[in-house]
């Protein structure tokens, strides 16, 4: 009795050219993709993933090609969608950045710099690092990371391997993610705007009235004081808009 592995190569090709996508996708995520998370644990994670979708996604996967540069093309065309998928999720976090940088500047804070952990430790307004922490928090508490699980499995249903890639569907996606994140980060904070353009229209009112009294020293305790009191009262709010935005960008991603 002679053991056949003929059936290795194709199921080697399957799974490779599963983990381009998966594995590049779970790098970008918001998320699951975060540098706060070990790359090791990032990299079984994704390699455990794709063994769980080779049963479900490969029998819709091209067969082995002939030719090495087919291959290779085929799997240059997963990293792609990857990058592609995965970039405009991560859009997404823009808008607790966007959100954070208004709201430390309305409320005196702007000089408060801190690495944020999920943008790169990038240095910011320590407000953003503060929202994009505890966006990353809530997604897991929500279960919200499941459902970009099945995104990434539902993204084989949109984006065939089969098909060629859709450059201009990408970036007009890319750019109404964007400006999505935009829209919201400015509506977590707008309540800070009205607030600000009332409170610094009375500071110069009263500074006409007395121009003896230093209103730079009343202003910026009364300023910090009443930002952070919004704060505590809208933060609730704020990430309940976040956390909508979030799953709606990722209903798009999974195509419903």
């Amino acid at each position: 009795m002679t053991l056949s592995l003929d059936w290795l190569p194709q199921s080697a090709y399957l799974y490779i050219l599963i983990f381009a996508r998966v594995g590049t996708l779970l790098m970008l995520l918001p998320a699951l993709g975060e540098r706060v998370i070990p790359a090791r644990m990032r990299l079984s994670f994704a390699l455990l993933f794709a063994l769980v979708l080779y049963p479900l996604v490969s029998p819709g996967l091209p067969p082995l090609p002939a030719g090495i540069f087919d291959t290779l093309g085929l799997l240059l065309h997963e990293v792609a969608i990857g990058l592609i998928l995965g970039g405009i999720m991560r859009l997404v976090m823009m808008a607790t950045q966007i959100a954070g940088s208004v709201i430390a500047f309305q409320a005196g804070l702007s000089v408060a710099q801190a690495a944020d952990p999920t943008n790169e430790g990038v240095q910011g307004a320590l407000i953003g690092s503060f929202l994009s922490f505890l966006g990353v928090t809530l997604i897991f508490a929500a279960d919200l990371h499941h459902m970009a699980l099945a995104a990434i499995h539902d993204s084989y249903q949109v984006f065939s391997p089969r098909d060629p890639l859709m450059f201009g569907d990408a970036a007009q996606m890319a750019l109404q993610s964007a400006a999505a994140a935009f829209i919201i980060g400015v509506q977590m904070s707008a309540p800070f705007i009205v607030f600000g353009l009332v409170f610094y229209l009375g500071l110069g009112i009263l500074a006409r009235m007395m121009p003896q009294l230093q209103v730079f020293f009343i202003a910026m305790p009364a300023t910090i004081g009443i930002g952070l009191m919004l704060m505590a009262i809208l933060l609730t709010a704020m990430m309940g808009w976040y956390l909508a935005h979030f799953e709606g960008q990722l209903a798009l991603l999974r195509g419903s």
